[in-house]
């Protein structure tokens, strides 16, 4: 099991690191929780106890000491990342399938923390959106925008039931006044352009103005715990700032393109999850590139991906499918980019092997 690795400048425990990460998540998830609702901490809640659960039930099963591996509070770590992603009224039952999928199938399968190869929040995020596409993007409009957000008992009802004791749905919730129903910023685009409607037409809307300003604050929020990461030494700047460059390169240059066709970078910095991928997901120091030169091509990749598929892609966020298509190329990317050993001249044949 890894207690550290090139991320780390000292070799800090475990529990300490992810403690501090699940620390770092605090800002962003108080304004995704004012901005959509009490469904974001129902969820984290039970994203939380669904990981822990999870973990300790194959612990048991493998015959290894389950609490003293739950105390590296990385199971814990994961579904918190997974309870943000979320939509705040998706049904309970599918929580539970992404979450146990994503602890059993893409961590202890595999040997548990430091041999996964994919990141195990993203792994239960894409089930999930592949298999219920319609749930997974059904979230709610801004506060800024909405009629009025379930209560605390009306996002449990929702979350368990379907419905609320006075008969209201998810759909209910959704509905704005005019009769819309509010998709998230990146879906609206998506959804607004396939029916012919230019960047300009759309973005002069002002409902989508209103919703886009609460994802813009999730995104500073999380921007803010990204910084405090690189502050007290968890992760280094490589792969943010090469996941961010990446993307805003790539995005810049379509715009100039084409800027009625595609979208702005700012766009594509400010909404979905690209400061939660940039700090948080990309820099799992399992699954990640290990090397100097490797982090800054693989968060590169990742921000060039997540504009391809936003702008030409069936999914309007992209930020899990970049990280796991790239969590695939980590082993060429570390081979071929190992630095050279003080005092030893660089092995060409290594490269060509």
């Amino acid at each position: 099991m890894k207690l550290s690795s090139p991320f780390f400048h000292h070799a800090m425990p475990t529990q300490r690191v992810m403690l501090l990460v699940c620390a770092a998540l605090i800002p962003g998830a108080l304004i995704q929780i004012y901005f959509f609702g009490f469904g974001v901490l129902i969820n984290l809640l039970l994203c939380a106890g669904f990981a822990v659960s999870a973990e300790y039930f194959v612990l048991r099963l493998r015959n290894r000491p389950a609490k003293e591996t739950l105390k590296d509070n990385s199971a814990l770590l994961t579904g918190l990342l997974l309870g943000i992603a979320l939509p705040p009224t998706l049904p309970f039952w599918m929580t539970f399938v992404g979450v146990w999928f994503a602890i059993i199938f893409a961590k202890q399968l595999y040997g548990g923390l430091g041999f996964n190869p994919f990141n195990p929040a993203m792994v239960g995020y894409v089930l999930l959106l592949i298999s219920f596409p319609v749930e997974m993007t059904a979230w709610l409009p801004s506060r800024a925008l909405a009629e009025n957000l379930p209560s605390f008992s009306e996002s449990i009802q929702l979350i368990f039931f379907a419905q609320t004791n006075e008969g209201h749905t998810v759909e209910s919730f959704r509905q704005l006044a005019d009769g819309f129903t509010m998709a998230t910023p990146l879906d609206f685009v998506k959804t607004e352009a396939t029916l012919g409607l230019m960047t300009s037409e759309i973005f002069s809307q002002a409902r989508f103005d209103a919703n886009l300003s609460g994802w813009m604050w999730v995104n500073a929020g999380f921007f803010v715990g990204g910084l405090y990461l690189l502050v007290v030494k968890i992760i280094r700047w490589h792969i943010p700032v090469a996941f961010l460059s990446g993307l805003f390169l790539t995005s810049s240059v379509l715009n100039l393109y084409d800027p009625q066709l595609f979208s702005p970078a700012w766009f594509h910095l400010l909404s979905g999850a690209t400061m939660l991928g940039a700090f948080f997901i990309a820099t799992d120091p399992v699954s990640a590139s290990t090397t100097p030169k490797g982090r800054l091509i693989y968060g590169a990749l990742i921000g060039f991906l997540i504009v391809i598929i936003r702008s030409f892609g069936g999914y309007p966020e992209a930020v899990a499918f970049s990280v796991l298509l790239l969590n695939l190329a980590v082993p060429t990317i570390d081979h071929y980019t190992k630095p050279v050993i003080y005092g030893h001249k660089e092995d060409k044949e290594a490269h060509h092997e």
